[in-house]
């Protein structure tokens, strides 16, 4: 697709980006959150302040652990919650009570130990962060399952990857808020305070960006509110409301609900295990957000400032400095991969190519910091920052924004908001485990923390090579039989060079099955009704339309 060409796209749906990017707001606010604490607990004032300085180097590994941590335990539980309050009152409300529960927690934040004693102020400091987290795991659920309910399916990919890319301007813009308040604040209360006070910034413009936007069609069709559908599909198409394509997606939303009418949450747990592969296609989405944590990623989100120190860049500003850098690496290298690699790389070889990266680059780290656990700096420091920061390119390229996507094309419509909330909850409770363990690891086995996170890299290639076939260029209707039957033979088939293995063995073609399923009568039906559908989708195809959603 040509430059010209974008912008016409761009000018098409204009109206579901402006959805898309008021939405992913919310994940500005969840990134903010989630880089801010690293920043501040390495402040010598914050240190003093709560008589952290004084412990010893085990107890404030452990206090470092506790602090990150607490956030990802509210997020796990604000994250399995959200299903049930966002099937039975909207994912809009849910969206902006998310903001709310977010800003609250800001606000504790900014005051906490303000007349208290220093453990009075820890323990407020723990609820309000574990508050905050239940808001980030709110939102870290409801704006992907929202945009892609809502972005017309030419542009779900992108919209959905705008998720993670909006994700990591939160992280690059607290990393430069903390060294501003670092560097320019003088050493107090406030130079803590300060980017406690700031991250409430987003969490306003994301309700007031939320509030004149629509509900999601999807959910209103299940209510029975098929006029207010109606005129959300006609809004993000940019059509009326007596559009024939309108009214065709609009029927064929109804269709899909027929017999499934709202499913209650604890049916649809049951369900996801009612074949094996429904089964199958809930667990990848778990299985990737599972892998997304082990490759370190947060690890290094957390605690970027003490890992540049131990490359050699010592001082509180000049860690601080490379944090912000590795910050805007990482949203320049995702917005790269979303504009030019999701859709024509492909989600597989963005996988692989991404973990390559990030475990040889994590080896490197981890080889240098066995052979010179000094931190003075050598010239192989240099190096070794640099690998920090290859590090983030490549995790932007793959295991960034691309499991989001991948879990949103694979798990089943129909237990849709089951398979979601424990794929997210997954994410956030081992986001949790790896940020209450990595400080203490640091301590510990140091080096071996990164050969660690090396290997698991090196596995999620392996797996994804192997097991995860291809789901670039297929209808949301057809990535079920993908998993129908040989998986591991189309996953091969799909690898690069990886039919060598097969010798003259091939997967079925989806469209053979497709047409096994449906009839030769279909067909026709499809071709009919592609034409004037292709333009104005909201995330489904014709003819046989399970769903218009892309999940997370």
């Amino acid at each position: 697709m040509g430059v010209k060409d974008e912008f016409a796209q761009l000018s098409q749906y204009r109206n579901a980006y402006v959805l898309a990017f008021s939405a992913a707001m919310g994940s500005i606010f969840y990134g903010w959150d989630v880089g801010l604490i690293g920043g501040i607990i390495a402040l010598p004032s914050f240190q003093q302040y709560f008589g952290i300085n004084k412990e010893s180097a085990n107890a404030q590994a452990n206090f470092n652990g506790n602090i990150v941590s607490i956030l990802q335990a509210g997020c796990f539980f604000g994250a399995i919650s959200i299903g049930y309050l966002s099937a039975r009152f909207g994912r809009k409300p849910c969206l902006i009570a998310a903001g709310v529960v977010y800003i609250i927690g800001s606000l504790l934040q900014t005051i906490v130990g303000l007349g208290s004693s220093q453990s009075v102020g820890l323990k407020f400091l723990y609820f309000s962060r574990f508050l905050g987290g239940v808001g980030v795991g709110m939102v870290s659920v409801l704006t992907p399952m929202y945009v892609s309910e809502c972005t017309p399916k030419a542009i779900r990919g992108r919209c959905t990857g705008l998720c993670q890319f909006a994700n990591n301007i939160g992280i690059m813009l607290s990393f430069w808020v903390n060294y501003s308040s670092s560097s320019n604040v003088p050493f107090g209360q406030i130079q803590w305070r300060m980017p406690f006070a700031v991250q409430m910034v987003p969490g306003v413009l994301f309700i007031l960006s939320m509030l004149p936007q629509p509900e999601s069609p999807r959910w209103l069709v299940e209510k029975e509110r098929y006029d207010e559908a109606a005129k959300t599909l006609a809004y993000v198409a940019r059509k009326s409301i007596d559009d024939p394509a309108v009214i065709l997606t609009l029927d064929e939303i109804k269709a899909d609900f027929v017999g499934k009418q709202q499913i209650p949450i604890l049916t649809q747990f049951r369900m996801m295990g009612e074949s094996y592969q429904t089964a199958l296609r809930c667990f990848i989405p778990s299985l990737v957000m599972f892998f997304q944590q082990w490759t370190g990623t947060n690890a290094i989100n957390y605690f970027s400032p003490q890992i540049f120190a131990g490359l050699g860049i010592s001082s509180t500003n000049s860690s601080l400095f490379a944090t912000g850098v590795y910050g805007v690496v990482k949203v320049i290298a995702v917005g790269l991969t979303l504009a030019f690699a999701v859709e024509s790389f492909g989600r597989k070889q963005c996988l692989m190519v991404g973990s390559l990266g990030q475990g040889l680059m994590m080896l490197w780290i981890g080889g240098y910091s066995a052979i010179h656990p000094q931190s003075t700096i050598v010239p192989a420091s240099y190096v070794s920052i640099i690998a920090v920061y290859l590090y983030a390119v490549f995790y932007c390229i793959g295991w960034g924004p691309v499991p989001w996507v991948v879990g949103s094309e694979v798990a089943p419509n129909s237990v849709r908001t089951a398979a979601l909330s424990v794929a997210v909850g997954v994410n956030w409770l081992f986001s949790f485990t790896i940020s209450r363990l990595t400080p203490v690891m640091l301590e510990k086995i140091t080096y071996g923390t990164f050969l660690i996170f090396g290997i698991c890299c090196m596995i999620m290639t392996v797996w994804t090579y192997i097991l995860l076939p291809e789901t670039t260029g297929y209808a949301l209707e057809d990535v079920k039989y993908l998993f129908e039957k040989d998986v591991m033979v189309r996953s091969l088939q799909d690898a690069p060079g990886g039919r060598i293995f097969l010798g003259g063995r091939r997967a079925i073609p989806v469209a053979e099955l497709r047409r096994a399923a449906l009839g030769e009568s279909d067909k026709s039906i499809q071709s009919e009704k592609q034409g004037m559908q292709d333009d104005y989708s909201v995330g489904q195809e014709v003819p046989i339309v399970r769903d218009m959603a892309a999940i997370i």
